[in-house]
Parts: C-alpha cells; structure tokens; sequence
C-alpha cells in the first residue's frame, strides 16, 4: 500500500485554474495534489540578440521556490546573489519541454516567458511546472491571437505535459508526492506530447539499478498519465 492510500496508476487529484494573474497575458494555478505552481506567461515584443531579424520567436521559463513551499522556510536565490544548480536545470527543462510543441517561425519575433513559482511543494515540482506552464502559454496565444498577433492554431503544434514515475516499496508507482520521492529505489520524470511524442525522460536509480522491465512499467504508467493530464489540460482551455 502506497503511503497516501493510493492505487499505484493513481495519479492525486489534479487542477488547473486559469486567469489568476491580473497582468500576465496567460496564468494558470496548477495544483497536483498539496503541490501547488504558480505559471504565468508573458509577452515581450523581442527576442534574444542572437534571434533578431530571423522571423523566429522564442519560448523560455523561470523557476523557483517561495521560502515557505516547504516544511523549513529556504532562503531565497536571490538574497544569495545566485541560482542554484537544481533551479536552472528544472527550468531549462520547463522551456525546452514548452518549445517542443510550438512553431517558433509561426509565433514571429516575440518572446514569452513562462514563470513557474512553487507555492507549496510536496513532490512533483517540475512536473506540475510543465503542465500548467502549458495551460499558461496557451492562453498567452489566445491573448495574441485575440489582437491579431498570431494564431493558435498555426503556433502550438500538440499538448505537452509531465508525470513522475518511480519504484517504491518494490512495486512501480505514477505521481510520487514527498514521501515516496525521497524514500523511492528510483525515481523517473517524463515528458510527452498530447500524440505520444517522448520530449524527455530524466530516470535515476537511488540504490538497485533498475531493469528493463521496471522501466518499461514504468513508461507505461507514464503513457497512461500523461493521456490523464492531456485529457484535464484540454477540458480545462475548453
């Protein structure tokens, strides 16, 4: 029995409440159980100096953590004048698993920027970013598209969300929450698109190295979440 009384393809519940930034052209408040994201998106009217006058686009993102996310309150990055390793390697996966589903020729030279603030963490962080960092970028296309700027239809090419997968107990597990994740024998985060197009999959072993076939179980559980998420985004951007 897992520890939050979950079946092991049960993913925790999971919501997307849109337009809760006043100011950012497309937000969304992502919640994957007692993991709440904060994803906003917005616009600026450049691109980065080495994309200029190429009629391309460009879709990057930011991460962080408030200080109470977690039991113990953290210090922010910013008072410690840098960002940590783990925060730049999550949010440069956020962006490039974002940029995977859009045509950045059709977007034209603008540049949007995707914020993923945790508000509350209990595992998944990352995952939950991506997801609602979609719902987010989504609705910043329907803002442009709205003034004539662009069209959805011809910049995002399919849904991409993302699900952690791992064995705990022996037993192959979707959607670890804490207590699974740091007590996990491995742990694996994977990223898909809406037609099953594989973006990315980050896999450790914790302790036993993990088989073939565990990986291909846990893949499964992955496929079959991932349709879940896809399914709720869709519903959710009507």
């Amino acid at each position: 029995m897992r520890p939050s009384g979950r079946q092991p393809d049960e993913m925790r519940a999971i919501s997307f409440e849109r337009g809760v930034s006043k100011h950012a052209e497309g937000s969304c408040l992502v919640r994957f159980g007692d993991t709440h994201v904060l994803c906003t998106a917005s616009l600026e009217e450049r691109v980065p100096a080495w994309l200029r006058n190429s009629g391309k686009g460009w879709v990057t993102a930011e991460y962080g953590m408030l200080p109470r996310a977690t039991g113990e309150r953290m210090r922010r990055e910013a008072s410690s004048g840098k960002q940590g390793g783990r925060t730049l390697e999550i949010q440069r996966l956020i962006g490039r698993s974002l940029r995977a589903v859009i045509d950045l020729q059709q977007l034209g030279e603008f540049q949007i920027t995707v914020d993923c603030d945790v508000i509350q963490a209990d595992g998944g962080t990352r995952t939950a970013s991506i997801t609602g960092g979609f719902v987010a970028l989504h609705d910043c296309l329907r803002w442009m598209e709205a003034r004539k700027m662009t069209s959805v239809q011809r910049v995002l090419r399919d849904h991409v969300a993302a699900i952690s997968c791992g064995i705990h107990g022996g037993e192959p597990v979707i959607d670890l929450d804490y207590i699974e994740d740091s007590s996990a024998g491995t742990d694996a985060n994977f990223v898909m698109t809406g037609k099953g197009g594989i973006v990315e999959i980050q896999g450790t072993a914790e302790g036993e190295p993990f088989s073939e076939a565990e990986f291909a179980a846990l893949m499964a559980l992955a496929r079959k979440g991932i349709a879940r998420l896809v399914d709720l985004q869709k519903m959710a951007i009507g």
